[in-house]
């Protein structure tokens, strides 16, 4: 089952959606095909009788209590961890009944390493380290496969985060009142002009001033410059 995108936001887009590595339910797998074989022997050497019927349903009742908690308990904690890689943040969700996640958003993530035992670089695996700024604490990710690549995307994914970023917040407006504007240059890419007068051009005409109270006291010739004589 997908991981389910009604959660992503307008615009995001997944990237990865992993599990652990499937080597991780190998050993539940074998342990599980051994229970069977062994509940055939037992059903095969007890006597066909009210009593060997009776060991057989024991034997039964008792290797699928056992199979439930070590073969069908492993592979659904592996089949319900998703590992999501998007254009904006990393997803860890876990849980069977009880759910758990964890969202990191690409902006806040300062540091993305990797591990790789011998075993690991056999298969193709290993952990992931991340790193965020914050309070939140650290996350591992452990059985990631290409463990390796998973860390050079996630880089790759952090500097389209961040570019973008950096050109919505150079080409959007600054709103009313700001002497910022947002024009397009010859090469077709927005850029920030700030309004500077230069020595020499023109200045802005000021509103006209109100009369002021003496000016309006005196004799309107006055007031009209006139110098002739009464």
């Amino acid at each position: 089952m997908g991981f389910p995108e009604n959660v992503l936001a307008k615009g995001e887009k997944v990237e990865r959606d992993l599990h652990p590595h499937w080597l991780t339910v190998v050993v539940p797998t074998i342990f599980g095909l051994l229970l069977a074989a062994a509940c055939i022997a037992v059903s095969g050497v007890t006597p066909d009788d009210d009593t060997g019927n009776r060991i057989q349903w024991i034997a039964l009742a008792v290797f699928v209590l056992v199979a439930i908690a070590a073969v069908v308990v492993p592979y659904l904690r592996w089949r319900t961890t998703h590992y999501v890689i998007t254009s904006h943040r990393v997803m860890v969700r876990r849980g069977i009944l009880t759910k758990t996640g964890k969202d990191i958003t690409l902006s806040k993530i300062t540091d993305v390493s990797f591990q790789q035992t011998v075993v690991d670089r056999l298969i193709r695996s290993g952990s992931l380290h991340i790193e965020s700024a914050g309070d939140s604490p650290d996350e591992n990710l452990t059985n990631i496969p290409r463990s390796n690549e998973v860390q050079q995307l996630i880089n790759r994914l952090i500097d389209e985060d961040d570019l973008r970023r950096r050109t919505h917040g150079r080409g959007a407006p600054d709103g009313p009142g700001s002497d910022a504007a947002f024009t397009y240059g010859g090469d077709g890419y927005g850029e920030d002009t700030t309004s500077i007068r230069r020595p020499g051009a023109e200045r802005p005409e000021r509103p006209e001033r109100p009369e002021l109270a003496e000016e309006r006291r005196r004799p309107r010739d006055l007031r009209d410059g006139s110098d002739q004589p009464l």
